[in-house]
């Protein structure tokens, strides 16, 4: 999506790298009116969010998930968000109040000196999100071949388990320990072993304590692992016969005791669908 030299394109949000300039370049000449056009961006986004929030917390039976309902309700949120912004009397009005009163004194080219940052965020995590699937598509293609598990599940819960690839486990020197999904090294793991802080649910209750986690020589080790772990286990069996259901396998996952985090299967089935989501845009 784009902007024009002078404004926003109402039909659109400022969420890529393109549409950033633009908006600043509006403030060079406009600050007034880059100010009012930034103020409806933020609110578009924060509605947006809500709305998104809203479907989330709907309880889905998961017979009808799929990756294009997901991406169907994803375009109609942003039509709604941004049919909903910039009203009289709206959140816009608000946001633009207090931008204008933050910016006295100041020149047109620090007219938005943190707005811009908000309004650009959502683009900055579309593209990490599309560089975390293009990185790992084809080593989770070639697993799901062999496996039976769906790549776009991998690659969620590995998103998921790493953060998009921002919390990956590493070594004490930093170096990465190419495991995904953050499975740990029990007492019959014979490989390499990283040993780092992380977050365990005891009673419902977040606590930081040491563990150690294996470790490997490439991200496709990493899901072969992984793959071997979920189909030789019996304890998997539930979530391998899942596998047509993002909502269902995250739930059965959960059940089997794959994490301690109590909202584990709500977490990780969104992610999967916004990895369907993404790989349906790169192969459009």
């Amino acid at each position: 999506m784009s902007l024009s030299p002078t404004a926003t394109n109402s039909n659109s949000l400022a969420a890529d790298a393109r549409s950033l300039d633009a908006l600043k370049a509006t403030a060079n000449k406009d600050g007034a009116a880059a100010i009012k056009e930034a103020a409806k961006q933020l609110e578009s986004l924060f509605m947006r969010e809500l709305i998104k929030s809203m479907r989330q917390a709907t309880m889905k039976s998961g017979m009808l998930d799929s990756a294009q309902t997901d991406m169907s309700s994803d375009l109609l949120d942003q039509q709604m968000s941004v049919s909903m912004s910039g009203l009289p009397g709206g959140l816009s009005a608000a946001i633009e109040r207090q931008l204008s009163r933050q910016t006295v004194g100041m020149d047109n080219t620090r007219v938005l000196p943190a707005a811009s940052e908000k309004v650009s965020r959502a683009g900055a995590t579309g593209a990490g999100k599309t560089g975390f699937v293009q990185q790992h598509q084809d080593a989770a293609a070639r697993i799901e071949q062999t496996s039976g598990i769906p790549a776009s599940f991998m690659i969620g819960q590995a998103a998921h388990e790493t953060g998009w690839g921002k919390r990956e486990i590493k070594h004490a020197d930093g170096s990465t320990s190419f495991n995904l999904f953050g499975i740990k090294a029990g007492a019959g793991w014979t490989g390499k072993v990283a040993e780092v802080t992380t977050t365990e649910y005891v009673n419902g209750e977040p606590r930081k304590m040491k563990a150690k986690f294996r470790a490997y020589d490439s991200y496709e080790d990493s899901f072969r692992d992984y793959a071997k772990l979920i189909n030789n286990s019996p304890r998997y069996e539930k979530a391998r016969a899942q596998t047509g259901s993002a909502v269902a396998f995250a739930t059965e996952l959960k059940r089997a005791g794959y994490a301690t985090d109590p909202d584990y299967a709500g977490k990780l089935s969104r992610v999967i669908n916004s990895t369907l989501q993404v790989q349906r845009a790169l192969n459009a």
